[in-house]
């Protein structure tokens, strides 16, 4: 306990000196901590952010930044599309949610430049903070399994009325993975690590494998290859021992059947016939899961058919295609949001299971073109 209050009064210490010498240190830092929480939290540091923003006004200095240009004008963009938007109101509802493409870039023209210290604090503290709350979803996981026995609290998001997974469902283990990836690589390449920074980095790890997100896990593997081959500081020397001990965390924690049979999902024959559905063990019976080939050549599907995520991706690409064919969206698409109705039609056209047309692009380049067109792609 002592050593938990010596740390968290240093933190405590040192926020408070970083904040006194450069005002909009903490507000920043706050903006990163909150975004894995809900609204409420992000709309509060979005507003003291603009609080401190305001009464820094003494050291303010307009500096030009192409890179803080881009997002700036994707919201403009977004804004002015409400004219040939062909759902005015959704596309005016969801321009609150995109603020941020405003605001920040707008002040951070005129904010003083963060020091490489602080930028390199910032992320420290962020990554903590992910920490905590991988912890606080493990230990919640662990009390649910104990109170109801059902391993599916341990793994992905919930997917029924009851939310079991092991983050909720409108947080969304895909999201939460890159969050707990960056504080992921903060931990595991500094160069002196105690026995402490080596549980967090090797807790960290599991929870990502456990969020069991396929492309976040498959580009993970990739960076995580790369650094310990060629950025490590013993790459050289260590090189083959360091790659054969992450190989064997990797096979160690692939032997957990709910992580593998997310992947045995998508590594399915794409010929006109699908896997198996007894592959998956949570799919109920006369369930068809669709392969990738079938999404892109269907005419028709069933309410029984189930797309894994790389097939419904390449089914949603599929239809941005027809719909670009279709419509003339190809310089101002349907308007930011407004995409929505163009796939609930073609949900009615496939006869999907009712829900699948209320999904979004998965894909935020199509999303954009769809709704944006070519500028906003």
């Amino acid at each position: 306990m002592a050593n938990i209050y010596n740390f968290l009064s240093n933190v405590t210490a040192d926020i408070k000196k970083e904040t006194k010498e450069y005002l909009p240190f903490l507000s920043v830092l706050f903006l990163l901590i909150s975004i894995p929480l809900p609204y409420v939290f992000n709309n509060i540091a979005l507003l003291f952010y603009i609080f401190t923003f305001i009464i820094s006004s003494k050291a303010l200095n307009f500096k030009y930044s192409f890179s803080l240009l881009l997002p700036l004008l994707l919201f403009i963009l977004m804004a002015i599309s409400y004219f040939w938007s062909i759902d005015k109101p959704t596309t005016l509802n969801a321009l609150p949610k995109e603020i941020v493409l405003l605001i920040l870039p707008l002040t951070f023209m005129f904010l003083p430049s963060f020091s490489q210290l602080q930028k390199n604090k910032i992320i420290q503290y962020y990554s903590y903070s992910i920490v905590l709350l991988v912890l606080y979803f493990l230990i919640k996981a662990f009390i649910r399994y104990t109170l109801n026995h059902d391993s599916r609290v341990f793994f992905y998001h919930g997917e029924n009325e009851y939310d079991y997974g092991l983050v909720p469902k409108l947080l969304n283990a895909i999201h939460v993975s890159v969050y707990v990836v960056i504080a992921f690589f903060y931990f595991l390449i500094k160069e002196k690590k105690s026995l402490f920074n080596i549980i967090i980095t090797l807790t960290l790890l599991t929870f990502t494998f456990l969020l069991s997100s396929k492309n976040i896990i498959l580009v993970f593997l990739i960076l995580v290859v790369v650094y310990f081959l060629f950025y490590s500081k013993t790459a050289h020397k260590m090189r083959l021992r360091n790659l054969f001990i992450f190989l064997f965390l990797v096979a160690l924690l692939f032997s957990f059947s709910k992580i593998k049979d997310r992947f045995l999902s998508e590594f399915k024959d794409n010929t006109a016939t699908s896997l198996s559905s007894n592959v998956i063990k949570d799919l109920p019976d006369g369930v068809h899961n669709i392969s990738i080939k079938e999404a892109w050549t269907n005419e028709k599907f069933t309410p029984n058919d189930f797309f894994p995520g790389t097939a419904f991706r390449v089914y949603q690409f599929r239809i941005f295609i027809e719909l670009m064919k279709e419509e003339p969206i190809f310089f101002n698409g349907f308007g930011l949001n407004a995409s929505k109705e163009k796939l609930l039609q073609k949900e009615h056209k496939y006869n999907l299971h009712a829900g699948y047309g209320s999904f979004n692009f998965h894909n935020q380049y199509i999303q954009n073109f769809a709704e944006l067109g070519i500028f906003g792609f």
